[in-house]
């Protein structure tokens, strides 16, 4: 089937030539068949997975019915977490490079309330934020939605898993009757049918089929009799296949926390990641299994969403997943952008259920395999090469990365090779080095300066 071309669309030459700039030509089946009827002004419902370009599809249609001179709330995208709000935020600002003086603003809860009220204060074009904050800020009578003519609930099976109906349904109430609702669910539950319905007018529905050409990714299915042998094939496919990034995927938030302790017993670099962490320590996890210095993260579906790692090189998941599609969700987190990966499945007998339901989704026939020896106790465990360091002030304090590595390179205390990931946020910095300087990092930035001011460091374990 041959590709279809944005420039096919009835976008603006602005936006076109944009997309073009940025490399995006052909689009992607979502977006061909839901950027259309977008564009078109109808209500659409698109179902499709994780990476299937859907946050372009409806960026692009938000940003095709903007009036930028207008200054205020046009646009409202809902999203379940931070990191997928962060993510959405990044996104319509690459694609709205070429309409000057937008704002995109990001309200999401775990973040400070006093920078959202000053900006709200200021004005938007585009508000994207987390049910619970932006039903919060309008409820403080802080944030105008009358005059929003595009509204995104984006992810909306996982806002409904973690409870957020009563905040869409605020949220919904102060919008003006008179709109476009997009709303993309990875899957469609009776929940988001009874959402659709009482949300949006007469819609359109694009369903586009999940792969399962997992081709590159090799998958094997291990039978266990109970938890306590269900923990150690844990340890023994992580010390047989020695992988440098892996998620474990645990069904409950107590599971997560329980296994992510019994590895850290173990001695395993390992954190825990779900809806019941604070935001910080949330952000500080997932800063430092994107720079290398977290191996292992365990974590449940719903705070996975959002995860954004270059090369995931194994997933386990702990339990079949009670739903077919979430299994094909958690497989996709490794083997992307072209490389190799490893999905390792725990089942018992009392999950026969799931796994014919599996067999079925798929249409293959589950074979278990056998689990390693235990020979694999005397593998080394695979430690995290980077550490990551965490600087007490960040842009407030007007530092950049540059600041950071010119303090770390400078009279050639630290190798620019010895340096991985920085990044800054509103108030604080991280940074990742390599193990072996670690000290030696800690020691430069510590009794150094920069920008002409000492900032106090310390060494994130977890």
């Amino acid at each position: 089937m041959t590709q279809q071309l944005f420039s096919q669309t009835s976008l603006s030459h602005d936006l076109l030539d944009n997309l073009e700039s940025l490399g995006y030509q052909h689009m992607t089946d979502i977006q061909a068949q839901t950027l259309p009827l977008i564009l078109a002004g109808k209500d659409v419902i698109g179902q499709g997975k994780t990476g299937s370009g859907k946050t372009a599809a409806f960026s692009l249609g938000l940003l095709h019915n903007l009036n930028v001179k207008r200054f205020r709330v046009q646009a409202l995208v809902v999203c379940p977490t931070r990191e997928l709000a962060d993510q959405v935020a990044i996104e319509i600002r690459k694609l709205a490079r070429a309409i000057h003086n937008i704002k995109v603003l990001t309200l999401c809860g775990g973040a400070p309330m006093g920078p959202q009220i000053g900006s709200l204060e200021h004005g938007a074009h585009i508000v994207v934020g987390t049910p619970g904050r932006i039903e919060e800020h309008l409820r403080k009578g802080r944030l105008d939605l009358s005059e929003v003519n595009t509204f995104v609930l984006d992810e909306a099976d996982r806002m409904l898993e973690m409870g957020f109906e009563d905040a869409i349904e605020c949220i919904i109430e102060l919008c003006p009757a008179k709109r476009q609702n997009l709303l993309f669910s990875a899957t469609f539950p009776p929940k988001i049918e009874q959402l659709a319905k009482h949300v949006m007018t007469a819609p359109e529905k694009v369903t586009v089929e999940a792969s399962h050409d997992h081709s590159n990714i090799t998958q094997y299915f291990y039978e266990v009799d109970n938890n306590d042998v269900r923990l150690e094939a844990v340890q023994k496919l992580l010390l047989e296949f020695q992988p440098n990034s892996a998620v474990i995927f645990a069904n409950t938030k107590a599971e997560c926390q329980a296994v992510c302790g019994e590895l850290q017993q173990f001695g395993f670099d390992s954190a825990a990641l779900h809806g019941d962490l604070e935001q910080k320590d949330r952000d500080r996890t997932l800063v430092r299994f994107a720079n290398k210095s977290l191996t292992i993260l365990v974590a449940t579906d719903v705070a996975a969403r959002g995860i954004d790692v270059d090369h995931v090189e194994m997933v386990i998941n702990y339990h079949i997943a009670h739903d077919p599609e979430v299994h094909v969700h958690r497989v996709g987190r490794t083997g992307r952008a072209g490389n190799t990966g490893t999905a390792c499945s725990l089942m018992s007998y009392k999950e026969s259920h799931k796994v014919n339901a599996l067999e079925d989704y798929l249409d293959i026939t589950i074979e278990p395999s056998d689990l390693p020896s235990d020979a694999v106790f005397n593998n080394p465990i695979t430690r995290a090469p980077m550490v990551t360091l965490q600087i007490d002030g960040g842009k407030k304090a007007k530092l950049r990365p540059g600041d950071i590595l010119g303090a770390l390179t400078a009279n050639n205390a630290l190798k620019g090779s010895q340096i991985g990931k920085i990044k800054v946020t509103a108030m604080a910095s991280f940074v990742a080095v390599e193990r072996k300087v670690a000290v030696k990092a800690l020691s430069v930035i510590g009794e150094g300066k920069m920008k002409g001011r000492n900032f106090r460091v310390r060494k994130i374990n977890r």
